[in-house]
């Protein structure tokens, strides 16, 4: 068998994929639909606040939550947003902060470090997470508990929804609760192109998986609502399939990493490049698409373009999402890796905790 037939085995699913991490991408859409209930149990109560700005303190699948938030809002939001990575907040962080601590496991040692920051500096908190130790340092601030099981990359409807949703309750944007219903209604559709009963004539998904196998994929974006989402594959890519790949955005790559495919040295055979395109893209970052596409096809680099679909903002940003998160499913099919366990980041962590 070939290696793309692999794809139409039902043998390597069960192999690679024992514990059905897939269910977990094809069930998105009801996740969706669970973090608003959840959304909707929070309650605030501190109705004068009105912060100078926002900060969500978290890592990786406990972060892109609040990066997509912060990328759907950036023309609507009158004050400032800030997604930190990192165990130190900015000098800016006091009184006048709103920060969500997002943590899935709740044990996240750079979330917690910046949470005791912000309790030091008397920000207001808002604490996401399934428990761990930041749910017991809680006390009394305001406490949003999601589902636990999940590994956090798998929990992105819990870590995104609640948090946008609970902006529109502090009153800084609207109530978005019915926008995220119709979201998970559309993706229930488009996903079933995706699905792995779809052959790969027809699945999008597995075709693009198959192009990338063996290749470290190149995802690029504008700067506008996609940058954040060209994060998500590479992220996805990189612990689902367990294979490299990079992530950039126009028009800020052309000032630079565009003149590193000067001296490929034969690296062109193991290169793919994948454009993330949205109707909203500047006019002047879609004509660099062009150009850019003629250069790397130039220098024997594939280059994927995909486009958005959907009428919403939010229906364009998630389908890029979801179809990502099924091609670095297939991807791991294809490299027989299990999708599910980190192994050396849970290695790492154990490290971190005997030092």
């Amino acid at each position: 068998m070939s290696d793309i037939k692999l794809l139409e085995s039902s043998a390597q699913y069960k192999r690679v994929d024992p514990d059905n991490f897939y269910e977990l991408i094809a069930d998105f859409p009801g996740q969706l639909r669970q973090a608003v209930e959840i959304a909707r149990k929070f309650s605030w109560t501190k109705k004068d606040f009105r912060p100078a700005n926002l900060v969500v303190a978290g890592m990786g699948g406990s972060a892109i939550g609040g990066d997509l938030v912060r990328s759907f809002l950036s023309n609507q939001l009158s004050v400032p947003f800030y997604v930190v990575r990192h165990y130190r907040l900015p000098a800016f962080v006091g009184a006048q902060t709103l920060l969500f601590a997002s943590s899935y496991s709740g044990n996240t040692e750079e979330t917690l470090a910046a949470f005791e920051d912000a309790l030091k500096r008397k920000a207001e908190i808002i604490c996401i997470t399934t428990g761990g130790k930041l749910a017991a340092r809680a006390g009394n601030l305001p406490l949003i508990t999601i589902p636990s099981g999940y590994p956090p990359r798998a929990a992105l409807g819990f870590s995104f929804v609640p948090l946008f949703l609970s902006l529109g309750k502090i009153g800084l944007v609207k109530d978005y609760s019915e926008e995220i219903l119709r979201l998970a209604d559309f993706l229930e559709k488009q996903k079933r192109d995706w699905l792995k009963e779809v052959s790969l004539e027809a699945n999008e998904a597995k075709k693009l998986a198959a192009s990338f196998f063996g290749k470290i994929p190149l995802i690029y974006a504008g700067s506008d609502f996609m940058e954040r989402v060209a994060v998500r594959w590479k992220g996805q890519i990189c612990e689902n399939a367990k294979q490299l790949s990079f992530f950039n955005f126009f028009p800020e790559f052309n000032h630079n990493e565009l003149v590193g495919f000067g001296v490929l040295q034969h690296l062109e055979s193991k290169l793919a490049a994948v454009f993330l395109q949205d109707k909203d893209d500047h006019p002047r970052v879609t004509l660099r698409m062009k150009i850019v596409e003629d250069v790397l096809k130039d220098k024997k680099v594939p280059v994927h373009r995909l486009s958005s679909q959907g009428e919403t903002v939010l229906e364009r940003m998630f389908y890029l999402i979801l179809l990502g998160d099924f091609v670095s499913y297939y991807l791991a099919i294809l490299n027989g890796v299990n999708p599910k366990p980190v192994e050396v980041i849970d290695y790492l962590k154990g490290q971190l905790e005997r030092r």
